[in-house]
């Protein structure tokens, strides 16, 4: 074995490691986010005025959302040894519509900002188009 097979090998089992406790994380993160968004829910059933309080429950759910893509791309990786851009793109896009919501919600939306957001999502729409079909494609290449 060559010495750029075993620093490939060293750096492929690091990466394996690194990514293991990334997940792990995300998996304890998921797992308590869930227990206090059941909570949540409870204290806004107590609660009488309860307008307010959907953001923090919309937000919840959003970034729970966000953690659920982030670790099916960290799993994906291990099957395939490559990161699947569609996770993280889904990722992302969640997460700028979650800034939209919040920010819409609280009524501090500018029409310059409101057109940023659309750009932003604009691309990050194409960028999933995009590797959609690369991913296609790759799949039919190895098929061929």
């Amino acid at each position: 074995m060559s010495l750029k097979e075993k620093v490939k090998n060293i750096f492929d089992s690091v990466i394996d490691v690194v990514f293991s406790i990334i997940l792990v994380v995300i998996i304890i993160s998921i797992a308590l986010g869930t227990f206090q968004l059941f909570f949540s829910v409870w204290d806004l059933i107590k609660l009488e005025g309860i307008t307010g309080h959907y953001i923090d429950i919309i937000t919840d759910v959003l970034t729970l959302y966000i953690l659920i893509e982030l670790s099916r791309s960290l799993i994906e990786y291990f099957s395939s040894h490559k990161l699947r851009l569609t996770f993280i793109v889904d990722a992302a896009i969640v997460f700028v519509i979650r800034e939209i919501l919040i920010i819409l919600f609280k009524h501090k939306m500018e029409p310059g900002m409101l057109y940023e957001f659309s750009a932003l999502l604009f691309v990050l729409g194409m960028i999933r188009i995009g590797s959609i079909l690369v991913h296609q494609y790759e799949k039919k290449m190895e098929s061929h």
